[in-house]
């Protein structure tokens, strides 16, 4: 798959970049500071996990940038913060990870009064630090459009996560459960066709289902209504279709519900 080949190519980017500094020593002739991967995707599909394997592959702490405490809206504040946050990297040797990128990353604006200039000025300060960074800074978004162009061209790589196919969401739901846990009441395949949604979701919907099925007591196990209602639950939040189309021949299970 397309993503198992742009994932790698990225990891065997990060090991060059090693390589060329610490091996080589060309990685300042050939203008090399940092590397600076964007992760792409629908939420759910697995960006920040995608982040922590980087992190366990090279044995490095993960940071993730806690935007509320950074964005500042006092003149100067959000800047200091951002200096603070970025000499830390650099003495710790972590990796930084934006989540939400698009609220730090976003598009600069025309200048039509003071907020817009001094918000530019941050923007402008980022593209700085981004290019003086000598570690690994990983973007998530979910809105890439929104990213502004000057961060896209200091990106190495863009990874982009797909939402999972049938065959992907049935490995899904085959993992999500602990093993201890009776699942042998599940129809996993009916659950991986019928239901067109990401890893998050179906991670949410198994730990609402397996809530109320520990609410009830007995043994470990989650039946096949429990996860059906947890699911109607999920599609609800969503504003997705959650009627008999949806659930096809096991409506019937759930029909008579009020949720």
């Amino acid at each position: 798959p397309a993503i198992d080949r742009q994932f790698g190519d990225a990891l065997d980017a990060i090991a060059g970049a090693l390589r060329l500094r610490h091996d080589w020593d060309v990685a300042g002739k050939m203008g090399l500071c940092g590397i600076a991967l964007l992760f792409s995707g629908a939420p759910g599909t697995g960006k920040t996990m995608a982040a922590q394997v980087i992190a366990s592959e090279l044995d490095l702490p993960l940071y993730r940038i806690d935007l509320s405490q950074v964005v500042n809206k006092y003149i100067g504040e959000t800047e200091k913060n951002l200096k603070r946050v970025f000499d830390a990297a650099e003495k710790m040797r972590c990796i930084l990870f934006f989540d939400e990128a698009d609220a730090l990353f976003g598009k600069r604006s025309d200048v039509k009064d003071s907020n817009d200039r001094f918000a530019n000025i941050e923007t402008g300060y980022l593209l700085q630090r981004m290019d003086e960074f000598s570690g690994i800074s990983v973007l998530a978004t979910n809105r890439r459009k929104d990213l502004d162009e000057a961060f896209s061209r200091r990106l190495r790589y863009v990874v982009e996560f797909p939402v999972p196919g049938v065959d992907e969401r049935q490995c899904i739901w085959e993992q999500v459960f602990p093993e201890c846990m009776d699942t042998t009441d599940l129809d996993l395949a009916f659950l991986a066709k019928q239901f067109q949604i990401t890893g998050g979701h179906i991670r949410s919907i198994a730990t609402n289902a397996a809530l109320q099925a520990a609410a009830s007591g007995g043994k470990p196990a989650v039946s096949m209504r429990d996860v059906l209602i947890a699911t109607r639950r999920e599609l609800d939040k969503l504003n997705r279709k959650s009627g008999a189309d949806a659930f096809g021949a096991y409506y019937s299970e759930i029909e008579e519900l009020r949720l």
